[in-house]
C-alpha cells in the first residue's frame, strides 16, 4: 500500500481538477487508502454557487418551479450573472466541480433561504432528498428569470490525491465502485 502524499495533511490545502482541465482551491477535510490509492474529502475554499432558471412550462403553466441550468445556458448566462454579483462585491468564477464566488456572503436571511427537493437518480430507486439554499441574486437573460444562490450546507468533494500536489474528481461512476470502501473508512474515522 502506498503511503498518502506529504501534502494530504488534514487542514491543508490541494488545488482540484477536473476533466475541463478548470482548477478549484479545496481545503482537505479527511484522507482515507482505499486500494492502494489516496482519497480524500475536500471543502472548497470559495463559496460554491448554483444558478437556476425560473419555468412555467408542465403541466401547471401558472406555477414556476426551479431547473436546473445546463453548461450551455450558463456560458450564455455567465456575464450577467458575474455583473449582479459584482454588485454584492462578489467575483464569479468558472471553477472545476461547481460555479464558485470570491467575497463575504451576506448572513443567511430566513426570507432569502428556500429547500429544493432534489432526486437522486444514480441508484436503482428513485430518491428525493431536499437541499436547502441561500438566495444571493436573481436577474433576467433573454426574458428568463434565474437565481444564483449557494447551499446552506458545505459542499464535500470526493476527489483522488496525486503525488504531484494536486487532487482529480472522482468520476460518479468510480465513486459508486468506492462507496462501500468508503463507507467503510469513514467508520472506522469515526470510531
Amino acid at each position: 500500500m502506498t503511503s498518502a502524499p506529504e501534502f494530504a495533511q488534514d487542514g491543508s490545502t490541494v488545488d482540484l481538477t477536473d476533466e475541463t482541465g478548470r482548477s478549484l482551491l479545496c481545503q482537505i477535510e479527511q484522507t482515507f487508502e482505499i486500494e492502494a490509492e489516496t482519497f480524500a474529502l475536500l471543502l472548497p475554499i470559495d463559496t460554491p454557487i448554483e444558478i437556476f432558471a425560473w419555468s412555467s412550462e408542465g403541466e401547471d403553466k401558472d406555477e414556476e418551479t426551479l431547473v436546473d441550468v445546463d453548461d450551455n445556458e450558463i456560458e450564455a448566462i455567465f456575464p450577467t450573472a458575474q455583473a449582479v454579483l459584482a454588485e454584492q462585491n462578489l467575483t464569479l468564477r468558472r471553477t472545476a466541480v461547481t460555479l464558485t464566488v470570491a467575497g463575504d456572503i451576506p448572513e443567511a436571511d430566513e426570507e432569502d433561504c428556500f429547500t429544493l427537493e432534489i432526486n437522486d437518480l444514480l441508484h436503482q430507486e428513485e430518491e428525493v432528498s431536499s437541499e436547502d439554499f441561500q438566495i444571493l441574486a436573481t436577474f433576467f437573460h433573454n426574458e428568463v428569470e434565474f437565481t444564483a444562490c449557494t447551499p446552506v450546507d458545505p459542499l464535500l468533494i470526493f476527489a483522488q490525491l496525486r503525488s504531484d500536489g494536486t487532487a482529480q474528481v472522482v468520476p460518479p461512476e468510480d465513486f459508486e465502485k468506492l462507496r462501500p470502501d468508503l463507507e467503510t473508512a469513514l467508520f472506522d474515522v469515526l470510531d
